[in-house]
């Protein structure tokens, strides 16, 4: 990966692995980031819809993987009732059992990825796209550009390391 977050190898097995709407994602993403934004001709007070291309894509690729890996069900896939972010919750473990997707990472691969994939969720999603009166959470271009490139390395590690074609 670059520093805008371009995927370098786009014959990569994980950026084959993305669905066709995730790929559409991130390359829009990208698009907006390169083509729109790069220049800085317009200065704004934040940059957080550059982040939501990738963090939709993110949620999508989660939602694939973890169905490949045996941690949802194909039905849980196309469910429109379905929230990750309660599942990866490693404060939840306790209440969801055997449902807690930060659990099965956990047991699967490490407590070290586990925490990579629900930090990423919560500072790219859950801090960016929530809007609280007290804390607005503007982020500068320099920190959208991070905030991406970590989504995007989180990913491709999360494929890396719970391969879903050994499953």
């Amino acid at each position: 990966m670059d520093k805008l977050g371009r995927l370098v190898l786009k014959t990569s097995a994980f950026w084959l692995y993305l669905s066709q709407n995730q790929k559409d994602l991130v390359r829009e993403g990208q698009y907006l980031m390169e083509d729109i934004i790069k220049d800085q001709a317009y200065q704004f007070k934040d940059y957080s819809f550059l982040i939501f291309p990738f963090a939709k894509a993110y949620e999508g690729f989660l939602k694939q993987l973890f169905k490949d890996v045996g941690f949802i069900s194909r039905l849980d896939y196309i469910s429109d009732h379905l929230r990750l972010g309660k599942l990866m919750s490693p404060n939840l473990i306790g209440r969801l059992g055997e449902k807690s997707l930060y659990r099965k990472i956990q047991e699967k691969e490490s407590a070290e990825l586990a925490e990579k994939i629900w930090g990423i969720w919560k500072k790219g999603r859950n801090q960016i796209f929530h809007y609280f009166p007290h804390n607005l959470k503007a982020v500068s271009y320099d920190e959208a550009t991070q905030i991406v490139n970590e989504i995007l390395q989180v990913m491709e590690e999360t494929y890396e390391r719970l391969n879903p074609k050994s499953s």
